[in-house]
């Protein structure tokens, strides 16, 4: 899948929260409709099969509850995408990443090819399974890691991967490597993490991976794995750059994933790097763009939502742009496309009492012109206008308005432009005053009715979010109508 992955460290998030966010896009020509719903818990003995590659994996006896944003139609599995656990641990998997050549001749990917059904090669696990093997059964974010590395490891994977893991105080991305291996490193508490669909880690500390074990983990035989596969090409056979031990830089790398890096960091730290101009320190085409960077100022839910929203405003590689040269125009693939199924944003708030710690924000459809809602995650169900999506198009639900709202916005994007800004800013505006008032009521719940109070909240949320998503559907329609090609000025009087 091509997505785009932010992490935001709790030194540099606006109020030290730690916050994971990830942009689910479909494969190009699909569109694959999603809902958010909650997974109970589980006290039996439970064996998962995998739709895609049929591989059966004994689960552990005792799983937690956990949201996730599953797809909401039958045939390829659940897809579980991301979601929070009952012990406030959450997960976002995956970010389809890049592997070169010689790492994947050298621990060749699983297949799912029918045709190899009898190879030693053949199942595996992929993005299917991953949120679904791993979520309910850890209790921070270290524990995803090793949990995770002890499934590769074991059943191997089809699909080169990143995932990140989130507890309160930290955030842990890993990578895959080849078929087999991994690498995962801790977030810095003071940084954002940029990644868009390329191998990503560009330091890794083997030392402490081998040792202490304090900020990086990785496969045990993974310096025994670079040697005897020839993958150092540094002339001091010394090199500790994963990216270029393990990544890719090809040409299609330059038109698709490095220019949502240059634009991530361009916003985030435009001021202090240089990432325009015939001198720019970074440009689109850029190998060397930092995995990670100490911001300019403290990271919001709005700069995430904007920033995994957006198609290069203000250069000139925007496909909306009525300025600059038209070939510029939609260059590079955009952050903010239309086949985008989810955004999830995750945030665990140290400040407030355990049950209301987490939340996660949903964003359904294309995020250029959807708004992002927030929802308290220790319940026992999700709103119905979230967890209702099914296969025939209804304004009943948030995905398929979304979509709605979309395709005619983008039509006569100069009119509806607008409209749908005011939305973002009401939607989100409003959504903070309900989150501070249902924190604020919290304290004077009684425990055994916190998750009614919480499920209460999330419906009232989700009822606003229902009532200005339809609004501006009207809105649009009207603006996008007005704008019909077969329009005529005189009216019969």
């Amino acid at each position: 899948m091509a997505c785009t992955t932010i992490l935001v460290g709790k030194k540099a998030s606006y109020d030290g929260s730690t916050m994971i966010a990830r942009n689910d896009d479909s494969q190009s020509g699909v569109f694959t409709p999603k809902k958010f719903t909650l997974v109970p818990e589980r006290k039996e003995e439970a064996v998962y099969k995998s739709v895609i590659s049929k591989v059966k994996i004994e689960l552990p006896k005792e799983a937690l509850a956990y949201t996730c944003v599953p797809n909401a139609l039958a045939g390829e599995g659940i897809w579980a995408a991301c979601g929070v656990n009952s012990r406030n641990v959450a997960m976002t998997a995956t970010e389809t990443i890049t592997n070169n050549e010689r790492v994947l001749g050298a621990d060749p990917l699983m297949t799912v090819d029918k045709d190899l059904k009898k190879s030693e090669l053949y199942g595996g696990i992929g993005e299917e399974d991953l949120v679904v093997l791993v979520l309910p059964y850890i209790k921070t974010a270290r524990e995803g890691v090793l949990r995770m590395a002890k499934l590769l490891e074991t059943y191997g994977t089809y699909e080169t991967n990143g995932m990140a893991f989130q507890d309160e105080d930290e955030i842990w991305w890993l990578e895959t490597i080849g078929g087999h291996h991994y690498i995962a490193k801790r977030v810095p508490d003071d940084a954002y993490v940029m990644m868009p669909n390329q191998l990503g880690i560009d330091s890794f500390d083997f030392k402490d991976a081998f040792g202490a074990k304090k900020n990086h983990l990785c496969s045990s035989d993974l310096l025994e794995f670079i040697q005897e596969n020839h993958l150092d090409l540094s002339m001091d056979g010394k090199e500790t750059n994963p990216r270029v031990l393990f990544g890719t830089h090809s040409d299609s790398d330059h038109v698709y994933n490095t220019p949502r890096a240059w634009y991530m960091g361009r916003y985030f730290n435009g001021n202090t790097t240089s990432f325009d101009g015939p001198n720019a320190r970074y440009t689109p085409a850029s190998d060397d763009i930092p995995w990670s960077m100490k911001p300019e100022k403290k990271i919001t839910i709005e700069d995430i939502k904007y920033i995994l929203s957006s198609h290069y405003q203000g250069t000139p590689y925007d496909p909306y742009a009525n300025y600059g040269e038209e070939k510029e125009r939609g260059a590079y693939r955009s952050i903010g496309i239309n086949r985008t199924d989810l955004m999830s944003l995750i945030q665990i708030r140290p400040y407030v009492p355990e049950a209301i710690k987490a939340i996660q924000w949903i964003s359904l459809a294309s995020n250029v012109f959807n708004t992002i809602t927030p929802f308290y995650t220790q319940v026992s169900k999700t709103p119905s206008y979230l967890s209702n999506t099914k296969d025939q198009v209804s304004t009943n639900n948030y995905y398929w308005t979304s979509r709605l709202i979309a395709a005619l916005s983008d039509a006569h994007y100069g009119k509806n432009i607008f409209h749908v800004e005011r939305y973002q800013e009401e939607t989100l505006s409003k959504f903070h005053a309900l989150i501070r008032e249902t924190d604020k009521e919290f304290a004077n719940v009684k425990k055994k009715d916190q998750k009614g109070f919480l499920e209460k909240a999330n419906k009232k949320i989700a009822d606003c979010l229902k009532e200005f998503s339809q609004e501006l559907l009207g809105q649009v329609l009207y603006e996008s109508s007005i704008q019909m090609k077969n329009s005529y000025a005189r009216s019969d009087v």
